[in-house]
């Protein structure tokens, strides 16, 4: 088409029908923060999303300078939508003041599960890697300087291990993200603490551990 007749067109607000459109999103493009809780919110990836309330994402800073990451929301967290709630969520409260880390200023928290098991049973192995994406994707956005892993299952998503948390704890290990390397921490969840008191001092080491690592693993974004 000549210039005269596209500006004759454009002058009466018609055109050919086979005027080129806007390419459709390209959807190997990395999910947005919003893109991503849309997902989440609507995944039916397992069996899981047939007994939920709803999901839960996360709740806290974004970006992060602490990344913490339990096992799976129980019924308290799934009715109110938020991780880390209850009893479990004021132990893990006092548990970072003691090392001065602010929840509300200088932590993400999620679970490698987005959805509630049923009668809070452990999560399985296939639902713990259906949500393996999501969890990646939110370090990724969320850059945290160190994550601090609480639980088994957890561990499992992040390492790609099925080792227990004895063995985890206790050393520093690295989560490679899209950014860089993250030092990576592993301890008991309070859940499980409140349930084994004598633990505490266990995990008392390992948030020692964390905020060490915090305070001296270098900087590099």
């Amino acid at each position: 088409m000549d210039a005269h007749r596209r500006r004759a067109w454009e002058a009466l607000e018609i055109g050919p029908l086979w005027r080129l459109r806007p390419p459709p999103p390209d959807s190997s493009e990395p999910l947005t923060w919003t893109q991503l809780q849309q997902t989440v919110s609507g995944c039916k990836a397992c069996v899981l999303a047939d007994s939920r309330q709803q999901t839960v994402f996360g709740a806290g800073a974004q970006p992060a300078a602490w990344m913490l990451v339990g096992e799976a929301p129980d019924q308290h967290e799934e009715s109110s939508g938020e991780p880390f709630v209850g009893l479990a969520g004021q132990l893990l409260d006092q548990m970072l003041a003691a090392i001065g880390v602010n929840r509300s200023t200088d932590v993400f928290v999620t679970n490698a599960l987005k959805c509630a098991t049923p009668a809070n049973r452990d999560p399985l192995v296939e639902e713990v890697s259906r949500c393996a994406p999501y969890l990646k994707r939110q370090v990724d956005l969320v850059q945290p300087r160190l994550i601090l892993v609480l639980g088994q299952f957890a561990a499992h998503s992040l390492l790609g291990t099925d080792a227990s948390v004895v063995s985890l704890r206790g050393v520093v290990h690295t989560y490679a993200s899209a950014a860089g390397p993250i030092p990576l921490v592993v301890t008991h969840h309070p859940a499980y603490l409140l349930r084994n008191l004598p633990e505490k001092a266990h995990s008392w080491s390992d948030l020692r551990l964390a905020r060490r690592t915090f305070d001296t693993y270098p900087v590099t974004r």
